[in-house]
């Protein structure tokens, strides 16, 4: 009798087993496939369709376009304007550097090369009200089955409770300081072109008279392309000190990044007679 037990226990292991993995590879077949490496197309600008600097036209206050313009001469002159990503703050959906999905039915992550994972929660959780805010904000997800075939092909994303400083892109574009930007987002592989994918991204800030729509497009990379080890610490010869951006020289010494940039103030140290 406990032979038959055992074996009828070992039945009903593998038969619920076998509807576990059917079970979830029914639940798999809902979702998209958004594998392989995914890179900007444009580099490193906001919104691709244009040039960069203040060609992007964002839809500024005059006291915010009057900080982007600020960000832009300053640049000119050498420095890094409104743009901490020298410091190695995340930028991240800019993706200058390939990034990947990895889908899961509550979370999906996006990886990026250079920066820290995302993640957008689908299990149709609330706004939380007890979450640091974080330089890449909190994002909620929805799928959505467009074309009605039984496999989602598209996320919707809201993402919240942003801290800062942020800029958008390499040029400093700056966000507001009061730090209530909600960014809507569209994700979705190109339906006729499967090497291209689009996020349609509506930025609603108060820095702006508007929200502003762009859509960013990236390019997926070749199947075998190797993923890289991309630390922005690692080798940063970037120094800041107060509101200055000073530059490590191949000798160890601290050197100016900028023309006839004024030396920080050493008022800790104690100076040579």
């Amino acid at each position: 009798m406990l032979y038959r037990s055992l074996i009828g226990a070992i039945a009903f292991v593998l038969a619920l087993g076998t509807t576990i993995s059917g079970a979830l590879a029914s639940d798999d077949a809902k979702y998209p496939d958004w594998s392989g490496q995914w890179r900007a197309i444009g580099g490193n600008r906001w919104d691709d369709s244009k040039p960069g600097g203040l060609k992007q036209n964002p839809p500024y206050t005059p006291e915010y376009q009057k900080l982007f313009e600020a960000s832009i001469t300053g640049q000119a002159a050498g420095g890094q304007g409104n743009d901490l990503r020298f410091t190695c703050l995340p930028r991240m959906m800019t993706a200058i550097f390939p990034f990947e999905f990895v889908i899961t039915p509550k979370i999906t992550f996006i990886l990026f090369e250079a920066a820290m994972p995302r993640r957008v929660y689908t299990d149709g959780r609330a706004w939380p009200t007890n979450v640091e805010p974080g330089l890449t904000g909190y994002s909620i997800g929805k799928w959505v089955d467009e074309d009605g075939d039984g496999r989602y092909d598209v996320l919707e994303v809201e993402t919240r409770n942003f801290k800062g400083p942020r800029a958008m892109d390499q040029s400093g574009m700056p966000l507001h300081e009061d730090n209530e930007t909600i960014v809507k987002e569209r994700l979705y592989r190109d339906k006729n072109d499967k090497t291209l994918f689009r996020d349609d991204v509506t930025t609603i800030d108060n820095a702006f008279t508007r929200p502003w729509v762009i859509t960013k497009r990236f390019r997926k990379e070749k199947d075998d392309r190797e993923w890289y080890e991309n630390n922005c610490t690692e080798g940063n010869n970037h120094v800041s000190i107060g509101t200055e951006n000073y530059f490590l020289s191949a000798d160890g010494y601290l050197m100016p990044a900028k023309k006839d940039q004024a030396p920080p103030d050493l008022r800790y140290f104690n100076k040579r007679q």
